[in-house]
């Protein structure tokens, strides 16, 4: 829906040759199928960007100048086989960072190999989870909980990443509370029986 042309970015997949048992098993897996595969963390085969698109990084490629896993950028140029980016997230916020594609594994896998994916290791980010969120200051936050938080602490995090109170908005689209002005309030009371006894 946004503006402008896009460029879509195929990956370079291959099975890393030290997990095949025997010759006959490239046969078994064309580029095609390899292409199909989808794991979590890792960025499917072809992803499509725009300039101005909101994205975040999905592994560490230099920590001291900000560019690590988390961090959220907006795309400035769309190159062959990089792109670049602002950094909005962090304290390097404003730098320009180039973005290449980098070979990425997929940590647990139910194949019988291992596959090595080149691509570019960034993913859309137009939301994120409480998790990926936790570190992080911005100026206007969105908190939707269609369900209640499942962690002692969860909605701490995710209230305080907003700067300031007119930044925050909570909608809470839990259909089982009745009341909706309400959140609750996760609380393990074994902890503090713990710290009562002592």
């Amino acid at each position: 829906m946004m503006p402008g042309d896009g460029r879509t970015y195929l990956s370079s997949d291959s099975v890393c040759k030290a997990s095949i048992k025997n010759d006959d098993d490239d046969i078994l897996d064309p580029s095609k199928f390899l292409n199909k595969l989808k794991f979590s963390g890792i960025p499917n085969h072809d992803i499509r960007f725009k300039e101005g698109l909101p994205i975040m990084l999905l592994r560490n490629l230099n920590q001291s100048e900000g560019i690590c896993n988390g961090t959220r950028l907006i795309v400035t140029c769309l190159g062959k086989w990089s792109i670049r980016a602002d950094i909005i997230s962090g304290t390097n916020i404003s730098k320009n960072v180039t973005i290449p594609r980098i070979i990425m594994a997929p940590n647990e896998s139910r194949l019988p190999f291992k596959l090595n994916r080149r691509q570019l290791p960034v993913s859309p980010c137009f939301a994120m989870t409480i998790n990926k969120s936790q570190g992080q200051t911005l100026k206007h936050v969105g908190l939707y909980l269609p369900n209640q938080a499942f962690t002692h602490g969860q909605v701490y995090v995710a209230l305080s990443r907003a700067s300031s109170r007119e930044g925050l908005v909570v909608v809470n689209a839990d259909q089982e509370m009745k009341e909706h002005t309400l959140i609750k309030n996760i609380v393990y009371r074994e902890v503090f029986s713990n710290i009562i006894g002592k």
